[in-house]
């Protein structure tokens, strides 16, 4: 089981002393099955006045953080160290999962619960994005769904081009086609959405990235996994017998294997790693620096937990 150490730093700067508002930070991974948490630190500079942890209506948990000074710079730094267990995607698939020409359908209990993941959140009024999704289905019969979603994410790697965007919103699905290009986070709509308009049940999920085949195991952009150095995004869609699966159309990855998830929502505003803020002039507004490093070991980590503050700076 690699130990996953991640390092997430966020620093504002400002040219001048500045008032904050309620800051949310999402960078604790999710505890799962395939996931744990062994050890967790948030610092935060300058010291807030008040400082909680809440998990919110997806399940994910975020640090609420509350100030009363002001300063010229603002950061976050969180370390934390991960337990993964990479597992197979369809070791559970069996032959009735399959999809025609009419959407896929759930069972009754399985339809209820999957609603919110269901429901499309783009209008395609031109039908590029049902066009798209329809071209992964057979043309005469069925097709697997576990051979629909890996082709659908190797198109996407293969046929799009990648561009690295700190901020602002995703694309919708409709722009990343016309661009054929995007950010992670846009081709992760662009495939919920697909899999969505063909019946299947999709989430945005947020977190990281790392190659568990580079010899120092280094997080870094260097290391061949596109996404590495920052947040990344990808697709998980519930497939009946394997449950909820892992596709990363940036890099063409099935399965878990080198993603850590923060978030999985219906609704990828509810993923955004960190938010919050600020009164003063535009002008004092210097920018922002973020540095995630990833590194990884075989090595067994003894259970721990620990949340410190940093003194202002």
């Amino acid at each position: 089981m690699p130990i996953v150490s991640i390092r997430h730093r966020t620093t504002y700067r400002y040219r001048n002393p500045v008032a904050f508002g309620e800051h949310r930070v999402m960078y604790r991974p999710l505890e799962s099955l395939d996931q744990r948490v062994i050890q967790a630190g948030l610092e935060i500079g300058p010291e807030p006045a008040l400082l909680r942890h809440v998990q919110d209506a997806t399940g994910a948990v975020a640090a609420v953080a509350r100030f009363a000074t002001r300063a010229r710079q603002l950061e976050f730094e969180s370390q934390v160290i991960v337990g993964h267990t990479p597992g197979a995607a369809f070791d559970l698939e069996t032959d009735r999962w399959a999809i025609g020409a009419e959407p896929f359908v759930y069972d009754s209990g399985d339809a209820a619960d999957l609603a919110r993941d269901l429901a499309p959140r783009h209008p395609d009024g031109t039908g590029d994005l049902a066009a798209w999704a329809n071209r992964f289905l057979r043309p005469v019969g069925r097709t697997r769904l576990t051979t629909l979603l890996s082709d659908m994410t190797h198109a996407i790697r293969a046929d799009f081009t990648y561009g690295k965007r700190l901020e602002g919103p995703p694309q919708t699905p409709v722009e990343t086609l016309a661009r054929r290009g995007g950010s992670c986070r846009d081709y992760a709509v662009l495939m919920v959405e697909a899999a969505r308009g063909l019946g299947l049940a999709a989430r945005f999920t947020s977190g990281y990235v790392y190659s568990s085949s580079t010899k120092d195991g280094s997080g870094s952009a260097k290391d061949g996994r596109t996404g590495a150095g920052h947040t990344h995004a990808w697709v998980r869609v519930y497939l009946p017998d394997c449950g909820w699966t892992d596709f990363d159309p940036t890099n063409g990855i099935i399965g878990n294997h080198d993603l850590i998830r923060v978030a999985e929502v219906a609704d990828p505003r509810s993923a955004v790693p960190l938010h919050g803020t600020w009164s003063g002039l535009s002008s004092d507004f210097l920018g922002m620096d973020v540095e995630v490093d990833v590194t990884i070991s075989g090595a067994a980590v003894q259970p721990a937990s620990h949340l410190r503050v940093a003194q202002g700076r």
